[in-house]
């Protein structure tokens, strides 16, 4: 919820870092990938897509209520579906934590359309590329699927379809949502190895 602190008015205005100096613009290429994704892939069908995929990863709310869903249909393994869960929150907790020190503001470029509306004006990391990375990792070694290869790379182009993260935001995001969920799973992991066992108490 702390996106909504810097919730945009009708004109997103150029982040500034501590000390009045203006973020650093995006690289070149950065722009011209972005143009080129939007020219090539953003057809009506494709951005309605990404549009819903937008709203069900917004502040990840979508994968939070899976994971819930996971908890309360799998009952046996409910302890595994309520870390996974939490290991998805913390990855978004940790996406607005580092979009708030860096302050990237999203792409404002003439060539780049801007194709849906955004709770924060800050672009790097992508938070739906954080926690959709988080929630494929967990929640596919949960449900035993290869949900990296099946998610992320459409999360990730979806948020540059809609022209509202650069290339190298939607990467941050999803090396970010890797690394907490692959802690997480290895904290817990150990957590449950300390764990003594019925009959050996």
């Amino acid at each position: 919820m702390a996106e909504l602190l810097d919730r945009p008015g009708p004109t997103r205005p150029p982040a500034v870092i501590p000390g009045g100096t203006d973020d650093v613009p995006p690289a070149a290429f950065e722009v011209r990938l972005l143009e080129a994704v939007q020219d090539n892939i953003a057809s009506p069908p494709v951005v309605r897509v990404a549009r819903g995929m937008s709203l069900f990863g917004e502040h990840a709310a979508g994968w939070l209520l899976f994971g819930a869903v996971g908890a309360v249909l799998d009952r046996r393994r409910r302890r595994d579906w309520v870390t996974a869960t939490a290991a998805v929150a913390l990855a978004h907790g940790a996406s607005v934590g580092v979009k708030r020190v860096v302050r990237r503001p999203r792409p404002q470029h003439p060539r780049v359309r801007v194709l849906v509306g955004t709770p924060s004006r800050l672009s790097f990391p992508s938070a739906h590329a954080t926690s959709t990375t988080a929630a494929a990792v967990v929640f596919g070694a949960l449900l035993r699927k290869p949900l990296v290869a099946a998610l992320v790379p459409p999360m990730a182009l979806s948020r540059m379809v809609l022209g509202v993260h650069y290339p190298t935001d939607v990467v941050a995001g999803s090396v970010l949502g890797a690394a907490v969920a692959v802690g997480v799973r290895r904290l817990a992991n150990r957590s449950t190895a300390q764990r003594p066992r019925k009959g050996n108490r």
